[in-house]
Formats: C-alpha cells, structure tokens, sequence
C-alpha cells in the first residue's frame, strides 16, 4: 500500500493512501473546518464566551478525532511495513511522533 516514504534525491516524505483512506481523513478535517468557521461567525455576532468555549472544544475534539484515526492508519501500513522490513528505526520514529501528540 505505502509508496517510499522519501524521495533518494530531496527527502521529501511521501504516503499512498487509498481513496477511502483519503476521503475519510478529508471528511473529519472538513467537519472542523466548519465548526471552526462556525466559531468565527459566532465572534462576530458577539456569542456568549461559554457558548464559544463549547463549540471550541468540539473542534479540539474533531481535531483528536482525525488525529486518532490517521495514527492508526500509520500503525496499521507504515510502521508495521518498517517493522516486517526489519526497520527498528520506525519504531523510535513512532515514539518520537506520540511524544510531540501528548504534548
């Protein structure tokens, strides 16, 4: 499923994902790009600090959301392919991923 991870010649890092995988992660970035375009049309109408607050903490949410769901995807293709090619860099990489995720 997953392509090189970096290009020989620039280092760009790079991940085939499939359509649904693709469309999934697009959908739940869309849902918190409209809560938080929700939120600035709140500000402007002058809502009511808790009423803000609450929908802020739904697009913290939606956000986790997203982010749990690409890092099992991650799991699950890239660091398992690493680990079957007998990559033990993957595994320190991984570490260094969810370090900077619960910050």
């Amino acid at each position: 499923m997953s392509e090189p991870k970096s290009c020989p010649h620039c280092g760009n890092r790079k991940k085939k994902r499939s359509q649904e995988e693709k469309d999934a992660l697009i959908r739940r970035l869309k849902l918190a790009e409209g809560q938080i375009r929700g939120i600035q049309k709140m500000l402007e109408e002058d809502a009511y600090c808790p009423d803000v607050l609450v929908q802020v903490s739904a697009v913290s949410a939606a956000l986790n959301s997203f982010n749990r769901e690409l890092l099992a995807c991650h799991i699950r293709s890239c660091v398992a392919e690493d680990i079957r090619e007998g990559k033990d860099e993957a595994i320190d990489e991984f570490v260094r991923t969810l370090q900077k995720l619960m910050k």
